[in-house]
């Protein structure tokens, strides 16, 4: 076989766009596990399991299928794929464009033998082509118009056909209902865990043999548990995650998707992302699965809404954003901001802050937490705190178990820590601690006051959330979002902010 196809780690799907040109007696399929990804980020154990057992298990998916095909475990990335042609005869390499721009730049520089043929990526919705052509027509581009765009042209939960096509039910989104505060007691139902197979066990003795070895050489260890590793590294497993999350989880999802609660890391969330960005799911086939599951089950709009808003408007449209906006883009730092990170943030906790601990120590065990502990605690924080933005992305990624360039950029630079300066978001999403206090049960056992702006015990995103106001009010006091807050700043006597921004000055020193 003169064809070559090359499966990158995050393409496992038998429909990616390289596979589903050819036939499987027609090509020889290479797919590569390298330890060398440690040498650019010291990926959460988690990921690295997740990542790996699912290629593994994918490449016996394959072979059953009839294919071809060549796994390889290096810690040479390069070679291995050279040597690779080279021993099969290889004459063509096809490759689906992979999410990740870095990545085809890594591969191009890697000066192959042979001539590589670029696919366009059939693992979202809209090509690049067609975001770009959307994109062009905008002076700003605001999620909300993409996602009716989406509605539109995907005819998702849409009445009627063509330019008369109404949004089902007559609005276009329930935000309003799917923003409650926990209420006492709240629990979730139990997500849908797995037993590691033979497959997943030996990745995780290969994971935990690399970290002892970077150990023995001086490097920190890999950050996260190890066990128990429990998350689905299979297509059948990740269709019955989604099976799950319709039977029991569904129908709960919108009115508490924004709450925080101990002991309840997941609460109604659906737990597909990481499966979704691996191609174990594609989104258009989940978003008709929850659609005819609204059909047949009736589940409240406001729900079935919520979680496809999330998969075909913010998945899609940071996807978009990533490759319209460029690689410079990754630089964005237009806040200025330059604070190192907190070595807390490294040990999984140590803040003193219940609401960071709480979240940190969830993913030191999972690599997961939901979107709005990322957005209202881990990323509001660093954009209160001025921490570096490219550190804190760097660190979004090493950490999340769904965690890649083209999710974290603009995740955390655009809507996370306003770096690039509004052309994500239309303002900074700073927040006191009166947000968590509302929207979360970790205020209750915190050692800090959530009602003090000062002091000792005051809860350090009061004091931040005021010093961040007070240093960027030239530059924010003209965002018509940002008017209300700048007149409650106003309202402060001289000598209380002096006082908020002492502490706010105090609780960064020793980071």
């Amino acid at each position: 076989m003169s064809l070559g196809i090359w499966v990158l780690g995050d393409q496992l799907s038998q429909a990616q766009a390289a596979l589903a040109s050819t036939q499987p007696d027609a090509a020889r399929v290479l797919l590569v596990e390298s330890s060398s990804v440690l040498g650019q980020r010291a990926y959460h154990r988690q990921k690295l399991v997740l990542v790996w057992s699912a290629m593994r298990h994918f490449a016996e998916e394959l072979r059953q299928a009839g294919w071809t095909v060549d796994y390889r475990i290096t810690d040479r990335f390069g070679t291995t794929v050279r040597d690779w042609i080279t021993c099969h005869g290889i004459e063509q390499v096809w490759l689906m464009e992979p999410a990740d721009r870095g990545f085809r730049d890594a591969i191009e520089r890697l000066t192959l033998p042979v001539k590589l043929n670029w696919l366009p990526s059939n693992a979202f919705l809209w090509s690049r082509e067609a975001f770009a052509a959307w994109a062009d027509g905008y002076r700003q581009l605001r999620m909300e118009l993409f996602y009716r765009e989406g509605r539109r042209r995907f005819a998702v939960l849409m009445e009627g056909e063509g330019a008369k096509a109404q949004p089902l039910g007559g609005q276009w989104n329930y935000d309003h209902d799917n923003r409650r505060a926990p209420t006492k007691g709240l629990r979730g139902p139990e997500p849908l865990w797995f037993e590691p197979d033979a497959i997943t066990q030996a990745v995780m003795e290969r994971v935990e043999q690399l970290d002892q070895e970077r150990q023995k050489a001086g490097l920190p260890p890999l950050p996260g548990r190890l066990v128990p590793f429990r998350w689905g590294v299979s297509r059948a497993q990740a269709l019955a995650v989604l099976e799950h999350f319709i039977d029991t989880r569904l129908a709960g999802f919108g009115p508490y998707q924004d709450a925080m609660v101990n002991g309840e890391p997941t609460l109604w969330h659906a737990l597909l992302s990481p499966y979704l960005n691996l191609g174990l799911l594609h989104p258009l086939e989940v978003i008709r699965v929850l659609e005819q599951a609204g059909r047949d089950r009736a589940v409240p709009l406001a729900c079935l809404e919520g979680v496809i808003r999330q998969i075909l408007g913010w998945r899609e449209y940071t996807h978009g954003l990533y490759h319209w906006f460029g690689p410079a883009y990754g630089e964005s730092n237009q806040l200025e901001a330059q604070a190192p990170l907190p070595a807390w943030l490294e040990h999984g906790g140590g803040s003193g802050m219940a609401c960071m601990d709480t979240v940190l120590q969830e993913i030191e065990q999972t690599g997961y937490a939901h979107h709005i502990q990322r957005l209202m605690v881990l990323a509001n924080y660093g954009l209160l705190a001025g921490l570096n933005p490219q550190a804190l992305t760097d660190w979004f990624h090493r950490q999340f178990i769904d965690g890649y360039d083209w999710v974290m950029q603009t995740n955390v630079l655009g809507m996370g820590v306003y770096a690039d300066g509004g052309r994500l978001a239309s303002k900074p999403y700073a927040a006191s601690g009166n947000y968590i206090r509302r929207m979360s049960t970790y205020c209750q056992d915190c050692r800090f006051d959530v009602k003090q702006r000062h002091g000792p015990k005051a809860c350090p995103f009061n004091s931040l959330y005021w010093d961040f106001l007070a240093r960027h009010r030239d530059r924010l006091r003209s965002n018509p979002r940002m008017a209300l807050v700048f007149k409650q700043l106003e309202k402060l006597t001289p000598d209380e902010l002096a006082a908020i921004r002492q502490t706010a000055a105090e609780h960064r020193s020793p980071m």
